[in-house]
């Protein structure tokens, strides 16, 4: 399904900081990856903002996320995810969520995360405070990672992701498990890449996120925001917007201009 035969390990394994092959039972390594993979490539739509089609073949993926050492949005991340899992032995399905950020109302489902061994949301292309580490599928249970906390919602069907922020609980996203394959992210890959309501046109968004806090650059404006509720934003100048992606983020666009 995945292509997972395709992945070079060696050289992923080297874009996360961590040697060939690390040890340990199937659940350790599952959540060393899934937070190294977010610490080493962040989310950004560099490529969707200059109007730069969108490969999401497995080459094309390790070409730019891993070679050439890009960050990318969901579709590619958790592709290239999907591909290394599935080449380590676990049953990884595709599932696609509805992006709520605390909004209600008629919203498609065009955001792409995975269900990992029939038991783990796993979820590494997810730039507004998503998961650290994988979330057991089990509502109602409040589960921390680093300063954030995170628990899940079951009902009719339709599980719901909550992240604990500035003392109350925000929705982040919503989902069902029927099962999504790569070409059904293809479609939506390109709907959210050409559509001209798409918030991801026409502007610059860089996300990254640690147990700290969440950092994003939305055009020129550098936002650092806690868990706690606290927010601070700067606007950047042209040569600053470089230099913070770069020493950062770990970025070198082809074309960091705002």
């Amino acid at each position: 399904m995945w292509n997972g035969d395709l992945i070079d390990l060696d050289a992923y394994f080297d874009r996360l900081g961590l040697t060939p092959g690390p040890g340990g039972d199937p659940e350790s390594l599952l959540r060393l990856l899934h937070r190294a993979h977010l610490a080493a490539i962040c989310f950004e739509n560099a490529d969707v903002r200059d109007g730069v089609p969108i490969g999401l073949d497995v080459p094309s993926l390790q070409d730019k996320l891993v070679r050439r050492r890009r960050g990318g949005w969901c579709f590619e991340q958790n592709l290239l995810f999907a591909a290394v899992l599935e080449r380590l032995g676990h049953q990884v399905t595709g599932m696609a969520a509805r992006v709520l950020l605390g909004r209600s109302g008629d919203i498609p489902r065009t955001h792409a995360l995975l269900r990992v061994d029939g038991r783990w949301l796993a979820d590494v292309g997810f730039g507004g405070g998503g998961l650290l580490t994988p979330l057991p599928l089990v509502p109602d249970v409040v589960v921390r990672q680093g300063d954030w906390a995170f628990r899940l919602d079951h009902r009719d069907g339709v599980w719901t992701l909550h992240s604990s922020q500035g003392g109350g609980w925000t929705t982040l996203y919503d989902f069902t498990e029927d099962p999504r394959t790569p070409a059904d992210y293809e479609v939506l890959n390109h709907y959210l890449a050409t559509h001209p309501k798409s918030v991801f046109l026409g502007r610059l968004v860089v996300q990254r996120t640690d147990e700290h806090a969440r950092h994003s650059i939305t055009d020129r404006v550098l936002t650092e925001a806690r868990p706690d509720g606290s927010v601070v934003k700067r606007e950047l100048t042209a040569d600053e917007l470089t230099t913070t992606l770069r020493e950062d983020f770990g970025l070198e666009l082809p074309t960091a201009r705002a």
